[in-house]
């Protein structure tokens, strides 16, 4: 197995800065927008957004919410592993509201898919965003494209995409890891 270092803490904050400003330009004062982060690692990256968006900008109550769209995909039944699943939590109203939906790694679209359809059993937004920190762009098998992306990173099917945290849960490192060994 081979890895290779993207990006480090330093352009990490960069890119968060950056996608908390688009953000704040497309949202004004966030009273009609909720920021949803997908479970597990996209509510890891809400979490972040919203502090900045709370230090930077002095907007302190962004409503925010996490959406575990496992029990939506189409794939959940044909796993061999018992399936875990974690929490929903989603305190406020979407209805009528921007939502904005947050995930670590857009690839092929499927969890997306599923997190729309877990969505609307919460109401149905006026309008859904996506924010992404990595879009791979290439093997998407469905027609999602991202709102605001922090980075396009250009992948073979082979390797995958790793996002290492700190045990305070900020984001340290973005690597591309390959199974195969490097020739």
């Amino acid at each position: 197995m081979t890895q290779k270092r993207l990006f480090g803490p330093e352009e990490l904050g960069i890119i968060l800065h950056r996608l908390a400003c688009q953000l704040r330009e497309s949202h004004s004062d966030f009273s009609s927008t909720v920021l949803i982060g997908l479970q597990p690692r996209g509510m890891a990256l809400a979490r972040a957004l919203s502090q900045i968006l709370a230090q930077d900008y002095g907007l302190k109550s962004i409503a925010t919410g996490a959406l575990d769209a496992t029990f939506f995909r189409d794939d959940f039944r044909r796993r061999d592993e018992p399936i875990r699943a974690n929490r929903t939590e989603i305190e406020h109203s979407i209805e009528g509201k921007r939502v904005v939906l947050i995930d670590d790694v857009l690839y092929t679209g499927r969890t997306l898919r599923a997190a729309l359809d877990a969505l609307h059993a919460f109401g149905r937004p006026q309008r859904t965003e996506l924010l992404v920190l990595i879009d791979r762009r290439f093997r998407r098998e469905l027609p999602i494209q991202p709102d605001y992306v922090g980075r396009h990173v250009d992948a073979l099917d082979t390797e995958k995409v790793r996002l290492e945290w700190a045990e305070d849960g900020k984001l340290e490192s973005v690597f591309l890891v390959s199974e195969t060994p490097a020739p």
